[in-house]
């Protein structure tokens, strides 16, 4: 039988809003509502939370419940009643959703703070103007965000991240990543599996431990990229940017096949570059030891740099 606890609690906020370095929705002087939920939820579990105006933070635990505390608000208590969160739960799955009175839009939403089990699904954790938070999870993920960041810690599986107009981060992260954002920077450390990382206006700074069969990606205007892959295998690698620097470090003994392109700025290269293919101050095109994988690097109005660690 699942097990449920509901209620209005007045000590919450103090463990809804401290430690939290994550980005919320201004509340200001709003009448905000606290709530606490507790549901039965097994290790391999699948959760959903789709909310609005509020940041969400989730972090693994070592119990088969998942335990939802959070603060809801809204500009006046009528509008506050019509602000619900909706929950559908079973043992193996949950759903959360905040929703919002019909019709009315502005200053109204809520915020969370999510105990799950340690394996867990989280198949699409939702939010807008609100970051997203996920540390000390192992599974499979997909995390959406706007106007808000998305930050992933000790966490173990492949990751699908997008947001607007704030940054990504990974780190003490282990598995493959899609990650996508807009005005904002990435970053990430670990990822062992696929790597892609698309923004504008924002670095991207990633280590590579280990790749995948899949390309690496990582695509940016306005931004400064740094790859740092432990060993290519037989993966591609596509960077590209404009108006700053692509940078790669490699390993000693890497063997691939270089395609080097910017426009008003230099390549260099810790590697030798020999074979037939191009060579002058913006292009180089050649193989890196007896060739492999491609190395597809482009920027205009920065340099290129290949180095050795």
């Amino acid at each position: 039988m699942t097990a449920f606890r509901s209620g209005v609690l007045l000590a919450i906020p103090a463990l809804v809003l401290a430690g939290c370095d994550i980005e919320d929705f201004d509340h200001g002087s709003r009448v905000k509502e606290d709530f606490h939920h507790v549901h039965d939820l097994k290790s391999g579990g699948r959760v959903e939370l789709e909310s609005f105006n509020g940041s969400i933070e989730i972090r693994g635990w070592d119990k088969e419940s998942i335990d939802i505390s959070g603060t809801k608000y809204a500009p006046s208590e009528e509008l506050l009643r019509e602000v619900k969160i909706d929950i559908a739960a079973s043992p193996d799955s949950i759903r959360i959703r905040t929703i919002r009175p019909e019709g009315r839009r502005g200053n109204m939403g809520a915020s969370f703070v999510i105990s799950v089990p340690r394996k867990v699904v989280l198949d699409r954790i939702a939010s807008s103007n609100g970051g997203i938070r996920v540390q000390d999870v192992e599974g499979n993920a997909r995390l959406r965000s706007s106007n808000g960041s998305v930050k992933v810690f000790d966490y173990k599986g492949d990751l699908t991240a997008d947001t607007s107009n704030g940054g990504i981060e990974l780190s003490k992260f282990t598995g493959g990543a899609a990650l996508h954002t807009s005005n904002g920077g990435i970053r990430a450390d670990g990822v062992r599996g696929y790597f892609e990382a698309r923004t504008s206006n924002g670095g991207i700074d990633a280590h590579v431990a280990e790749v995948s069969s899949r390309p690496v990606r990582a695509e940016t205007s306005n931004g400064r990229i740094n790859l740092t892959i432990d060993s290519l295998k037989d993966s591609d690698v596509h960077a590209s940017t404009s108006n700053s620097s692509v940078t790669v470090k490699l390993p000693s003994g890497i063997n691939a096949r270089l395609k080097a392109v910017t426009s008003n700025a230099s390549i260099t290269s810790d590697f030798d570059v020999s074979g037939a293919g191009t060579r002058s101050k913006h292009r180089w095109e050649g193989n890196i030891g007896s060739g492999g994988p491609l190395l597809d690097l482009h920027s205009s109005n920065g340099s290129i740099r290949i180095q050795r660690f």
